[in-house]
């Protein structure tokens, strides 16, 4: 795409630049009638509609490739390499209309099935077992595997049953006395063990939905003057109450993610997963996401058309969903439209491919209801910013439009008619998408193992296991009801995902009528004063008004300040400079460049450790101005500049010594740099600073994985404090810390210590995620198993 914007003349970039949204019908015609006149512009739109062209077709001398290199690395014992060429197999196998690919399909899966039996991954195993045989009910190899895996299992009574079908359907003689051998074995296990009681794990890893919860809260749509529309409630809300629940309009996982994660309810794929029927792009963890996202599959005969004998026209496949009551309703499998050349997801910003999502919904449901006479656009009740856009963005956003406008023409064909406005409305779709489209996140443990976890606890003195987790951007979606909860930097609300279904849950009392706000990213006690208003201006073009935002607070006087040179003292000095109106306000600005405007709260409302860190505010000096580099309590002065240098040399080191103990070539001379470097952060840095929180974690983490858990737990013990002070006590950035402190007491074998700290933990995670954090976290249950003795370590 960057070829085409450096192929559009100056002057029709700056007609495009200096637009409103009222010459979006102008500039979108001048822009398409240049673009129409190059080929450049033709190539393009030939890459991604020319099926002839397609990189994700499915096909058949492909599969059969890869079945055999997978069936060399199995006969090699590469147990390993074996399941991924299996897979990949199974992402390139075509769907046939006679059905003569079936038995290609089961065979594929009885070989994954087996190498993930030699594996270990037994629940694994036996979904593909289930998978064959459904496929190919009449294979024998299907049903004898997962004779075996039961039997692995300890499930004798359905192993035997399934052995006895594979002895009914195979032909040699010598493959039933082998099936006849394997049930005399089985039989006599039966008789001498107890049948242990297996949960069968079914469909998706991840339960979509909630726990039976009251869900009673009505939320009012509002517009102010000042902070424009947004949601609040009538009554009042108690903290931990599950407010809001949606699914998304439109979503599609990150690039990032698409090997790795299930396109549909975006959590990390298994070692079973499925592929998309119609083309190898999309993953999916399960049957069942599989079919949420595309469909159950019926083929229709009389308009199958075969594309190089291998693939299906998607146009004329008959997608019926199995989420609808109505027998005869269809669903269209959302990124179909993107297969016609080169995949869109592979190639174009997600926003993007969302909007062209949003399109096609809008053009398959007007289909579906037989308004297909002209095609306009989604008139979304969402705000847009495109009068207040940069130049650049409203070039990007007219091209995009007028792409996706000729793609999406090419894959309804004929069928429809397209009216004028149609480019102006996928304009400011594109530019809804870009401002109201919500991050999916997923938590992810970033221990040494989930399974180590699982399977020993963290009881054994020594251990390094430090348990730890990081939030983890998987995808994109818009959900049109969250998109209009308004963004404060500290938000009252919650926001976290089920597959990609949005739950909305409170985290303090609300009072009916109050806003009810969540964060866009930004929050205080994460990001300084101006990072905030900087990011919410570049990414939402809105200065923020929050109350974090318009009245003085402790985390944003010392996030990123440094100590006071007087050794007595405990004043912030911070690189921004603090003037005082007579308006009783503080004007903050950084390098000459106002950031906002700070209300005084009165003496009486603030507390101790605001007073000390700034006492200068407080005071009846209508002219104050605190520049630079000078302390907030007691005016002396820092060189600001040198702290600066040494503070990030010192963190430099300390950032290397952490990364020696994942290489494991840390030696005593590393241990001291690094403790003198947190010293040198300490002297410099105000002890309440984001700087030395990080610091003190990252000793904590390094001590912890070379073994030193004393030391460990004093230094995590230290950034808790620090984050206590920028957030509040109940604030979820707490709870991650208090769980890395849980794993190392229990390192330590400081059983009731480790309780006591998972107990504090465990109360923030019911006020953010309600009866839902297992579910979320599911390493929380075995943490809390491990703490009240239920696992011990294995010997």
């Amino acid at each position: 795409m960057e070829r085409l914007k450096s192929a559009v003349p100056a002057d029709l970039r700056r007609t495009v630049g200096e637009g409103t949204t009222r010459d979006l019908p102008s500039t979108t015609s001048l822009l398409l009638t240049f673009l129409d006149g190059l080929p450049l512009f033709h190539q393009v739109i030939s890459e991604l509609t020319d099926p002839e062209l397609a990189l994700c077709r499915k096909d058949k001398g492909r599969t059969v490739e890869l079945k055999g290199q997978g069936n060399a690395c199995f006969s090699r014992r590469e147990f390993q390499q074996a399941l991924s060429f299996y897979s990949q197999a199974l992402r390139y196998v075509p769907i046939s209309s006679d059905g003569t690919d079936e038995i290609l399909l089961a065979t594929l899966y009885v070989n994954r099935a087996s190498t993930m039996h030699k594996l270990g991954l037994l629940e694994e195993c036996l979904r593909d077992c289930d998978r064959a045989i459904s496929v190919s009910p009449n294979y024998a190899k299907a049903w004898y595997r997962r004779g075996m895996i039961n039997a692995s299992l300890k499930n004798y009574s359905s192993a035997m049953h399934d052995l006895e079908v594979a002895l009914s359907m195979e032909a040699t003689s010598s493959g039933k006395s082998n099936i006849e051998q394997e049930l005399k074995l089985i039989l006599l296990k039966h008789r001498n063990v107890n049948q242990a009681v297996i949960a069968r794990m079914q469909g998706c890893h991840i339960q979509v939905g909630t726990l039976a919860e009251p869900h009673m809260y009505v939320l009012e749509f509002v517009s102010t003057p000042d902070r424009g529309r947004g949601m609040t409630s009538p009554n009042d809300i108690s903290p931990a109450s599950l407010i809001h629940v949606e699914d998304p309009l439109a979503a599609i996982i990150l690039k990032s993610c698409r090997e790795t994660h299930c396109h549909y309810c975006f959590s990390e794929a298994p070692a079973d997963a499925v592929f998309c029927p119609l083309c190898t792009v999309p993953v999916y963890c399960s049957k069942k996401c599989q079919e949420q996202a595309v469909g159950g599959i019926s083929l229709n005969h009389d308009t199958f058309i075969k594309s190089n004998s291998n693939g299906i026209d998607l146009g004329k496949l008959s997608l019926t969903s199995t989420k609808r009551k109505a027998p005869d309703s269809k669903q269209i499998a959302e990124h179909r439209h993107e297969c016609g050349g080169a995949h869109w997801a592979a190639i174009l910003p997600a926003d993007i491919v969302l909007a062209g999502r949003i399109m096609a919904q809008y053009i398959d449901r007007r289909m579906l209801a037989g308004k297909n006479s002209t095609i306009s656009g989604p008139n979304l009740d969402l705000i847009h910013h495109y009068d207040i856009d940069s130049p650049t963005n409203k070039l990007e956003s007219h091209i995009y439009a007028i792409v996706l406008s000729l793609c999406l023409q090419k894959y309804y064909r004929s069928d429809l008619s397209w009216k004028e406005e149609t480019l102006s409305q996928l304009v400011l779709l594109i530019c809804q998408v870009k401002v109201n489209s919500i991050a999916i996140v997923r938590m992810k443990s970033m221990d040494e193992g989930q399974g180590r976890t699982e399977n020993k606890g963290y009881s054994a003195a020594g251990d390094a296991v430090m348990c730890s987790v990081e939030q983890v951007r998987v995808a994109q979606a818009v959900y049109m009801s969250g998109s209009l909860l308004n963004h404060s930097c500290r938000p009252n609300v919650h926001t976290y995902f089920h597959s990609r279904t949005l739950f909305v849950r409170s985290t303090e009392y609300i009072e009916s009528g109050r806003p009810v706000e969540l964060s866009y990213g930004p929050q205080a006690g994460k990001m300084d004063l101006p990072e905030r208003q900087k990011s919410l201006q570049e990414n939402y073009k809105f200065s923020c008004r929050c109350s974090s935002c318009s009245e003085l607070h402790l985390s944003d006087l010392v996030i990123d300040s440094f100590r006071c040179p007087r050794s007595t003292c405990v004043g912030a000095v911070s690189e921004l400079t603090y003037s005082r109106s007579k308006e009783n306000f503080m004007h903050v600005s950084l390098q000459e460049s106002v950031v906002c405007k700070l209300s005084l709260p009165h003496i009486s409302n603030v507390d101790e450790d605001t007073k000390k860190v700034g006492k200068l505010f407080f005071r009846n000096d209508l002219d104050l101005k605190i520049d630079p580099g000078y302390c907030m309590s007691c005016r002396s002065q820092l060189d600001l500049a040198s702290a600066v240098a040494t503070s990030d040399r010192a963190a430099s080191k300390i950032n290397r010594f952490k990364e020696l103990t994942v290489i494991d070539k840390v030696s005593e001379v590393s241990v001291t740099d690094a403790l003198q470097s947190l010293e040198q952060i300490k002297k410099l840095r105000h002890p309440y600073s984001k700087a030395l929180a990080q610091a003190e974690d990252m000793i904590a983490e390094a001590f912890a994985k070379i073994g030193d858990q004393g030391q460990a737990e004093k230094h995590c013990e230290d950034s808790i404090k620090i984050l206590k002070k920028l957030y509040h006590p109940k604030h979820i950035a707490i709870v991650h810390e208090l769980i890395k402190l849980v794993s190392i007491k229990l390192s330590m074998g400081d059983m009731a210590s480790a309780e006591a700290t998972f107990a504090q933990a465990e109360a923030i995670f019911s006020l953010y995620y309600g009866p839902d954090a297992l579910r979320i976290l599911p390493y929380i249950d075995v943490l809390k198993r491990t703490v009240s003795g239920q696992i011990f370590e294995a010997p």
